[in-house]
């Protein structure tokens, strides 16, 4: 059967939900839109899966979450039709059109103008508005051959906000930023997340899903303090296993207020094993800020290196 796919940039206020990933009778990011497109598109429930690139813990934000969703050619078309001028967004089928390796795909659609990917996008959002008015939908599109929400993407950046002893409390962002009941040195929180950088085996601040490893590459890990006295934290991988950003900062905290030194921390690294001399820090003040893909014509590649397991690192 052949079907378009289609891109979905998506935000939400993660305090309300349970999590990305739908779970039976939780109230989940992931299961309030299938909902919603399920109403548009007048599908059975289930029908239509979305596929996310940053899968989001319980009370966990984002800005920048991107997911992909596969739909018949009418079901696009139905989806873009403009009531104004009578007309539907084109469907682009054809085998000439198919994704690398996927001949049940079409081509991208080209819209002749931007209309139908905006008249797309405000659909969605309105019949969120009815239910789930803490998710917002900024762009639906047809996506280039080769991509996959998940296996496509180079890197994901997040932000963890967090207010320390010292600051000045703020109740109007209190449901993205945690309250840490501590004096922490912000200069010494830095340099110790730069020993952080670089290709490491992260057992230590994750559990690896079942026959993965936890090697992963930490691209940036910087600190700045924000306009309204919060210290924000910019961690930026090529992907990150459960929990694993929030141990992080975590265990940066702890060398902050002085439970951990800086060569305790790079010890606790090195012996890959779980641990209790840290806390992982509360979802709340946590976002997803961005995941980041190759161009196009490198889509499919990347998305084929990523399934590859990644070997463990020697010791």
């Amino acid at each position: 059967m052949e079907i378009i796919r289609l891109r979905l940039d998506i935000a939400y206020d993660g305090t309300d939900f349970s999590g990305w990933a739908t779970q039976p009778g939780l109230r989940t990011v992931q299961g309030e839109i299938e909902a919603a497109l399920a109403t548009l598109l007048r599908t059975a429930e289930g029908e239509l899966r979305l596929t996310v690139g940053g899968r989001t813990d319980a009370g966990v934000h984002a800005r920048g979450q991107v997911a992909h969703l596969d739909v018949t050619p009418e079901q696009f078309a139905k989806w873009g039709a403009s009531q104004r001028r009578g007309t539907t967004a084109p469907a682009g089928a054809g085998a000439a059109g198919a994704a690398a390796g996927d001949p049940d795909r079409a081509a991208a659609p080209q819209y002749p103008d931007k209309e139908a990917a905006r008249l797309m996008t405000r659909r969605l959002n309105g019949v969120l508005q009815r239910g789930a008015s803490d998710i917002a939908i900024h762009a639906v599109a047809p996506a280039p051959a080769g991509f996959d929400a998940r296996f496509s993407a180079l890197r994901r950046r997040y932000e963890y906000r967090l207010r320390p002893e010292n600051a000045r409390r703020d109740p109007l962002t209190a449901r993205f930023t945690a309250d840490v009941p501590r004096v922490l040195d912000l200069a010494t929180m830095q340099r110790v997340s730069e020993d952080l950088l670089g290709l490491q085996d992260f057992t230590t601040f994750c559990k690896a899903r079942e026959g993965a490893t936890a090697v992963r590459e930490l691209l940036a890990f910087a600190w700045r303090e924000t306009e309204d006295g919060a210290y924000a934290a910019r961690i930026e991988a090529d992907a990150f296993c459960h929990s694993m950003v929030r141990a992080l900062v975590g265990s940066v905290v702890a060398v902050g207020h002085g439970r951990l030194t800086r060569g305790e921390l790079v010890d606790l690294r090195d012996a890959r094993e779980r641990t209790s001399r840290f806390t992982v820090m509360p979802a709340h003040g946590l976002s997803l800020e961005e995941i980041g893909y190759p161009e196009d014509a490198e889509l499919a590649a990347r998305a084929e290196q990523t399934r590859a397991r990644r070997d463990p690192l020697d010791d």
